[in-house]
């Protein structure tokens, strides 16, 4: 039976067990007309399948060395006693870039569902709970950043309703490992 529920840091060891693994068969290839003025086009292109694990990125028993994380809320989904999704949402935190100075809009920090568990409205329940804390405590909007290597995480948030808003292929150009890829920022209006 899958539950969910919203934690706090004593859950972080388990928070952090949940895999955060990304298979890349296909990205997102910008292809600008006239020099982006005339549009940027969307061509899902097929790539030898590499698996990228985010996990690496994001440890939720780190979050409150870097930053004040009193705002943020954390929601797990559980398979009776096994961790099996999380989501983090931050709000109205010193330092946090995302958040660009407002107070009035909340980031999709993390969310994570273990392989054996997609495909199965977990990741649509937490990303619901996500919103709806955000609604309910007062937020515009919500941010999220992907980039367009995680092609099912972009079809994933369009279907939640996020609108793409942002599009930055110089993100992360001094990040050797990750500089080919496109930042893709979705906002949630509430």
């Amino acid at each position: 039976m899958i539950t969910y529920k919203e934690i706090d840091s004593s859950y972080f060891d388990q928070y952090d067990q949940i895999p955060m693994i990304v298979r890349v068969k296909s990205i997102y290839r910008l292809e600008k007309i006239e020099c982006g003025l005339g549009g940027i086009l969307f061509i899902e292109s097929p790539v030898e399948e590499y698996i990228k694990d985010l996990g690496v990125y994001e440890k939720a028993s780190q979050y409150a060395d870097e930053f004040d994380i009193t705002n943020w809320v954390f929601f797990m989904a559980f398979d009776n006693d096994i961790p099996i999704g999380a989501v983090t949402v931050a709000s109205k935190t010193e330092g946090v870039q995302m958040l660009d100075g407002r107070d009035d809009m909340t980031v999709l920090w993390d969310i994570r569902i273990d392989d054996q568990y997609k495909q199965q409205g977990i990741g649509t329940k937490l990303f619901s709970m996500a919103v709806e804390w955000s609604r309910l405590n007062g937020f515009r909007q919500m941010k999220i950043e992907c980039q367009n290597n995680n092609v099912p995480a972009c079809k994933f948030y369009q279907k939640q309703g996020a609108t793409l808003g942002k599009i930055d292929e110089y993100a992360y150009y001094n990040e050797a490992p990750v500089k080919d890829e496109v930042q893709l920022i979705w906002y949630v209006d509430l």
